[in-house]
C-alpha cells in the first residue's frame, strides 16, 4: 500500500487527487505543520528536503510532487501518457513547467521572507505576482491547444487546478489579486474537476469546500494545518 504523507491544501493535495484517480490502495499520513513536524528527523528520513509531500512506495519514498505524479503515471496511467504513448513529449514538458517554474515562483511569491530581506521583499512581490500571472496564460493557451492532454483526470489539471486555487486564496492579505476568471480554459477545467468524484472525496477529506478549484474556500481541515 502506498502511503501519501500530507498537510492539508498543500502540494501533497495534488497527489491525494492523483490517487483518488488512479485507484490504487493508499492511505493519508498527516505532517503536523503546526509543530514543524516536516523538519522533524523522522519526515526528513522520507524527503530530505523538509517539503511536503511525500509518498511511501514499495520502491522506497518518494519526494518532490513532480516527481511523484510521473512514477505514478509511469506505474499506472490513467492521469497521463505512458513512455511510448502519443504525446508524451508535451505532457513532460508542462509537468516539468508546472513543478519546476509555476510552483517554484508561487513558494517565492507564498513566502518572500525566505527569499529577499523585508526590504526587498516588498519591491518583490508584484514582480512576482507578474510572472506568475505570465504563467498561468501561457498554461492557458496550452489548454486549450492540447484540450485532450489537460483534461481531467490529467496531472496537468490536477496540477494547474490545485495552484489555480492558491492564488485566488494566497497571499491571504492581497486576495483577490488574481481571478480565475483571467484564465478561461483553466476555468474550465477547474469546474470539470470540481464535479469528479475523486474531487469530492479529496475535498471532504481536507475541507476544502464545494467547489474547491471554482470558486475556492479557505481550507478548513479536519485535522491539521494548511500553515
Amino acid at each position: 500500500m502506498l502511503v501519501l504523507h500530507y498537510a492539508p491544501d498543500n502540494a501533497s493535495l495534488i497527489v491525494r487527487l492523483a490517487l483518488e484517480e488512479i485507484g490504487v490502495a493508499w492511505r493519508a499520513v498527516l505532517v503536523d505543520r503546526a509543530v514543524r513536524a516536516q523538519d522533524g528527523p523522522a519526515y526528513r528520513a522520507l524527503a530530505p528536503t523538509g517539503l511536503i509531500p511525500a509518498l511511501e512506495t514499495p520502491e522506497g519514498p518518494i519526494f518532490e510532487t513532480g516527481a511523484i505524479l510521473l512514477w505514478l503515471v509511469d506505474r499506472h496511467g490513467v492521469i497521463g501518457p505512458g513512455a511510448a504513448e502519443a504525446g508524451r513529449g508535451v505532457f513532460l514538458s508542462w509537468l516539468f513547467f508546472l513543478s519546476n517554474t509555476l510552483h517554484a515562483d508561487l513558494r517565492e511569491l507564498f513566502y518572500p521572507d525566505r527569499y529577499a530581506p523585508p526590504e526587498a521583499a516588498v519591491a518583490r512581490a508584484p514582480l512576482m505576482a507578474a510572472r506568475v500571472r505570465a504563467h498561468f496564460g501561457l498554461i492557458d493557451r496550452a489548454a486549450a491547444a492540447a484540450p485532450a492532454l489537460f483534461a481531467p483526470p490529467s496531472a496537468l489539471a490536477l496540477y494547474a487546478c490545485v495552484a489555480l486555487r492558491w492564488v485566488q486564496l494566497y497571499p491571504a492579505e492581497t486576495r483577490g489579486w488574481l481571478r480565475g476568471e483571467e484564465f478561461p480554459t483553466l476555468m474550465q477545467l477547474a469546474r470539470a474537476l470540481d464535479a469528479r468524484p475523486a474531487t469530492v472525496r479529496a475535498a471532504r477529506a481536507e475541507g476544502l469546500g464545494a467547489a474547491p478549484f471554482a470558486a475556492p474556500e479557505p481550507c478548513i481541515p479536519p485535522e491539521g494545518s494548511p500553515y
